[in-house]
């Protein structure tokens, strides 16, 4: 399986550059196909939107047909397919297709690669395996970016873009041929075989549903979608400053997920380790908020804060997992994986609208964007107040 686990990471590394590569294709798309930042925002939806549907018939493939096909053969159609049709795309409308496609194969990575950890591994190692493998998954959000770049002023996006239909079936074939399903998990005999609805009705994953939709939107958003404008309306700054920012903001988000992993065995505790995560998270927001137009060192420390704080993901999971019986898991990552990509989704596309609205009436530069670091903030406070109520489990 360790052969197994590298294809299943580098699956993962597919997944987060998917997730950001359009903003470094935006302006050779508008000049080929005659894409829009409009027509892009839809598309970069439509990939989060159908990443999110899809974790309710990947929970049931990951319990009955397990993680092996389930991740390659997904990744092999949705990634491999999707990047094929991005490739020979003539308008914006292929392009958003194709975004929904490798929304598709990118769906299963992560929640197999959960599933087997799991399955296989003691309850307290959840979140430090699930924090490495965030982490260093974290590197296509890097791969996005400059070297993307790079490639595609040496080849061409066409090219490049072929070139990621290679990458993405030889990593399905290597999730075919190396990855092993965990055995298979029966109820007890005496106990239903239990559906969706069964974890729908636990309560104590209630309390923290709210946060977990809330508390990966911060750094998802503004590192792949209000950074790169907020750099440049407020601080002129060009496409090479932007990079530099985001870059260090992208290393922070690997390092958060690599040190909230292994928290909750060092202090004892799973909930309050997140919930002093985020309040420290909105702390940042608030400051740009604050002092967001004041200088771009300010700046980029915060967001270098939002970037480290903000990705809680991994222990979160593990609290949420910790609730769930073993012939449900499948079923139970994906079902908390879905609200929490489902809210990264949600709030893209709720801050884009109050972003229009608020710079009819903005007075500077900075206030369109100050606005939505509050809103953020708000939100993360309000999910730490509620998952503060919830059950700390430790494992």
């Amino acid at each position: 399986m360790r052969t197994g686990f590298i294809f299943l990471t580098l699956a993962y590394v597919l997944s987060q550059f998917y997730r950001v590569f359009l903003a470094v294709l935006s302006p050779v798309l508008n000049q080929d196909i005659g894409a829009t930042a409009a027509d892009l925002s839809l598309a970069s939806g439509l990939w989060f939107g159908v990443f999110a549907a899809m974790q309710i018939p990947v929970g049931w493939a990951l319990d009955h047909v397990g993680p092996r096909w389930t991740a390659a053969i997904l990744l092999a159609i949705g990634g491999g397919g999707g990047s094929a049709l991005f490739a020979m795309a003539q308008n914006p409308a292929d392009v958003q297709i194709a975004m929904g496609l490798i929304g598709v194969g990118c769906s299963p990575v992560l929640m197999a690669s959960y599933y087997i950890f799991a399955r296989l591994y003691r309850p307290a190692m959840f979140a430090t395996l699930a924090g490495i493998i965030l982490g260093v998954g974290t590197a296509g959000n890097l791969a996005g970016s400059a070297p993307l770049a790079l490639a595609v002023e040496a080849l061409g996006w066409r090219e490049s873009l072929w070139g990621m239909v290679v990458v993405s079936l030889v990593v399905a074939a290597g999730m075919a041929v190396f990855v092993k399903d965990p055995a298979k998990v029966e109820a007890d005999k005496d106990v239903p075989k239990g559906s969706l609805l069964d974890i729908l009705k636990m309560p104590a994953l209630w309390l923290i549903f709210p946060l977990l939709m809330v508390n990966y939107a911060p750094a998802a958003g503004i590192r792949g979608l209000w950074a790169g404008p907020y750099l440049s309306d407020v601080f002129g700054m060009d496409a090479s400053g932007i990079g530099g920012i985001t870059f260090w903001m992208a290393v922070a988000m690997m390092a958060g997920s690599f040190a909230y992993g292994p928290m909750d065995r060092i202090f004892g505790t799973r909930k309050w380790v997140i919930v002093v995560g985020n309040l420290l998270g909105a702390l940042c927001l608030f400051g740009l908020w604050m002092f967001g137009d004041n200088s771009v060192m300010t700046t980029a420390i915060l967001l270098f804060g939002i970037g480290l704080f903000g990705l809680s993901f991994p222990l979160m999971m593990a609290h949420g997992r910790s609730f769930i019986p073993p012939h449900l898991l499948g079923r139970g990552v994906t079902l908390l994986n879905l609200f929490s990509i489902g809210g990264v989704g949600l709030l893209q596309w709720i801050t884009g609208r109050m972003y229009v609205a608020s710079s009819a009436e903005a007075n500077s530069a900075a206030a369109p964007y100050q606005s939505l670091f509050l809103f953020f903030a708000v939100l993360l406070l309000v999910g730490a107040v509620i998952y503060s109520f919830s059950e700390d489990r430790t494992d």
